[in-house]
């Protein structure tokens, strides 16, 4: 190590146009601090510029000024590649306008990318993303105008051994900004309070084996030999400056008021049937269906919005127990945090990082996978990457989405504000939104219906309020509604296409509109 800096001394050894792989979770083990002084001196200085940014997930901070927030500048950033910005304000208009190349990637394929990097590899080359925004059939993972002025092509569709594949070619990384909790005197990182272990150490290796620097912020600096060897998340050999982050840059989480929760680490267990119930409105509704179609003994996975719920719902059922939990970020069992805490969890039984976790994604390990989505259309298509204008990202959804045994994307509807009652066993619509999310055509293809009904391995739902839907060979099916709508009027009549009706079209559970315990039952094990 060549020693311990200040933040804004770190923030002054990025030169204009460094490639930059930026730590953190949405508001998680974020190195904040040397964000905060990136941004201090952009502003007074006018550098760094053009950066070329890059990140495994999306670091929103707490949704409006930290993380990608601080470098929502016109100048500061050259070009950006991600998997999500979904709480990064500034930083999406700027990349929405085109003010440079966005190119998003699977969340997955970033993951593996880093390890791909730091032991100089072509890159990476997977199944994740055929037949979606990602393939150069569709979009190539281009997200604005400037990505497609560009000449670059960030993916190629490749063919081995008869069997496509899409290969991802690698970059050179010149900086690496990490979080740690601890440092020694010789740089050697440990993350004891951190909630999600990450890719510290790939992205470190990675700028290292580039000849680039790693930057490693730490709340405290600790006598040597104190930290305990299982703990440290990237040894002090390949960082090179040390930053003590103030503690208000310097947290474990910019999600809870509490800087530090040692419920998120593992470090203290907190009894489940304190956490609050969800209240009886249309998001419980659909949460409460999805975990209608959960086995017991299954490993689940539960996206950003109305899919956190589905963790509330088996919580107050008392079913959390009878299936594992899983998040991207690494964390295994436990319940999972929701809203800016995505990618957290409480009382977790593992914590392991996003690369081994999407190695086991990839291979087809997940059995459930619930996940948002803002548009579905006639072929089965999902979108929930690029709309209204907006280039928000896919995340995890790529991986999940495409690999997960069965897959539920719940969300209402319609799309805006509505007047809808639950109540007595149904579903009282006073007031409909007006926005269509059933469309002919997604704007962008971020899960391809097409591409599963080929594989025929995968059973996938569209899970509204007032229907649910199957995607069959056969196309897009509507097989259940709401006790209480009318097929017509509050579902055929507001969808830009007609889906198939199944014969024995049901009635969803009345159960699911009431207000009170459903008595749950998972599905037996398969």
């Amino acid at each position: 190590m060549k020693g311990f800096v200040t933040a804004k001394e770190a923030a002054e050894m990025i030169k204009d146009g460094d490639s930059i792989a930026l730590g953190g979770f949405l508001g998680l083990s974020l190195p904040e601090d040397v964000y905060y002084e990136l941004e201090k001196r952009f502003l007074e200085t006018g550098h760094p510029n053009k950066l070329k940014l890059c990140s495994v997930a999306g670091i929103g901070g707490d949704g409006k000024k930290r993380g990608y927030n601080r470098f929502g500048h016109k100048g500061m950033v050259g070009e950006l590649r991600c998997c999500n910005i979904t709480f990064c304000p500034e930083l999406q208009k700027l990349a929405s306008d085109s003010d440079f190349p966005t190119w998003m990637y699977p969340q997955g394929v970033m993951a593996h990318m880093m390890r791909a990097i730091a032991s100089q590899q072509m890159g990476v080359v997977t199944k994740i993303g055929l037949k979606t925004y990602a393939d150069p059939r569709e979009d190539g993972c281009k997200m604005n105008d400037a990505a497609f002025r560009d000449k670059r092509e960030v993916v190629k569709l490749i063919e081995l051994d008869g069997v496509e594949q899409l290969y991802y070619p690698r970059w050179d990384i010149d900086v690496a900004i990490i979080k740690g909790t601890y440092s020694d005197s010789h740089g050697n990182i440990s993350g004891e309070h951190e909630a999600v272990m990450l890719e510290q150490y790939e992205k470190a290796a990675a700028a290292h084996n580039c000849g680039g620097i790693v930057i490693a912020q730490v709340d405290a600096i600790v006598e040597d030999g104190v930290q305990h060897p299982k703990n440290m998340i990237c040894p002090g050999v390949i960082v090179d400056y040390v930053v003590v982050g103030r503690p208000e840059n310097s947290r474990q989480n910019y999600a809870f008021p509490e800087a530090y929760k040692p419920e998120l680490t593992g470090e203290i267990r907190i009894p489940l049937d304190s956490v609050e119930p969800a209240s009886l409105d249309v998001r419980k509704v659909i949460a409460r269906r999805a975990a209608m179609l959960i086995r017991e003994n299954s490993y689940v996975n539960l996206g950003v919005g109305v899919p956190t719920t589905i963790s509330s719902v088996l919580n107050e059922e008392g079913k959390a127990n009878d299936i594992t939990f899983s998040i991207e970020s690494g964390i295994t069992g436990g319940v999972p945090a929701g809203g800016l805490g995505t990618g957290c969890g409480f009382n977790p039984v593992c914590l392991f990082k996003q690369t081994e976790t999407f190695d086991l994604y990839d291979g087809g390990g997940l059995d459930y996978g619930f996940l948002g989505a803002a548009q579905f259309d006639e072929d089965g298509n999902t979108n929930v990457s690029k709309f209204a204008g907006r280039v928000v990202g896919p995340g995890g959804f790529s991986n999940i989405s495409q690999c997960a045994r069965t897959i539920g994307f719940c969300g209402t509807f319609l799309n805006g504000k509505s007047e809808i009652e639950v109540k007595d066993g149904k579903l009282n619509i006073i007031k409909d939104a007006e926005g269509h999310k059933f469309i002919k055509k997604c704007e962008q293809i971020t899960w391809s219906g097409v591409y599963c009904r080929e594989q025929g391995i995968q059973h996938a739902y569209f899970i509204t309020e007032r229907a649910l839907f199957e995607v069959r060979r056969e196309g897009v099916t509507l097989i259940e509604i709401a006790p209480g709508v009318d097929l017509q009027k509050d579902i055929l009549d507001k969808m830009d296409f007609k889906p198939i009706i199944a014969e024995d079209l049901k009635l969803m559970d009345e159960r699911i509109f009431r207000d009170e315990l459903m008595g749950l039952e998972l599905l037996p094990s398969a």
